[in-house]
């Protein structure tokens, strides 16, 4: 501590020690070397394995399935019913999802709040979009030819069936998107940076 002499620091010590002590629980403050552990887990027995990076969940094989098949191949479970239109192919959405692979149930990717151009994923993500209503949850279960293909991508291997469970937020038209982009660039650059007045 530069700025307090060695005395002065030993009587703010001194001062501050019984109010921390006091804050403690009991059976902490009557053995310091022994660390308080949470309610219900005193028998917990530590693991000390590595976990393997990047952490990928697995989902169970029960969430891997979807309920009915499209003609064109892409299955389909309905989690949560959404209300009101449905994006089209040229909207814009703003979505939660997840995205496993069929086999393992291993995560391939995820996102929060994540605005997509609905043709600008692959088709059976894109054919999936279509099909929900705004705050609808739906498990989409993407046949290879549907997804990536032969192709691999990423942590995705060539010729995977891909599982999505979406939540679909909002979605704004490509017009209606082109209309906000162009009132935020014309706003001025101090109103941008102004803080919010109450």
């Amino acid at each position: 501590m530069p700025f307090i002499s060695h005395a002065s620091s030993r009587l703010v010590l001194a001062a501050i020690l019984p109010l921390l002590t006091a804050l403690l629980p009991a059976t902490a403050a009557a053995n310091p070397a022994q660390k308080p552990r949470p309610a219900g887990q005193a028998n917990a027995k530590t693991d000390n394995t590595i976990i393997a990076l990047p952490l990928n969940p697995v989902v169970p094989a029960a969430q891997r399935r979807c309920s009915t098949t499209a003609p064109s191949g892409l299955g389909s479970t309905m989690l949560r019913a959404g209300s009101r239109a449905k994006p089209a192919a040229g909207d814009v959405v703003l979505v939660n999802y997840i995205g496993y692979l069929a086999t393992t149930g291993a995560v391939f990717d995820q996102g929060m709040r994540s605005p997509l151009p609905v043709n600008g994923v692959i088709p059976g993500f894109s054919q999936g979009l279509q099909t929900m209503a705004r705050s609808g949850v739906a498990r989409f279960c993407v046949p290879a030819a549907m997804g990536y293909g032969a192709q691999a991508s990423g942590p995705i291997p060539a010729n995977s069936d891909l599982v999505f469970q979406v939540e679909l937020l909002d979605f704004k038209t490509a017009a209606e998107v082109e209309g906000m982009n162009r009132d935020e660039a014309a706003q001025p650059a101090a109103q941008k940076d102004a803080p919010p007045q109450p």
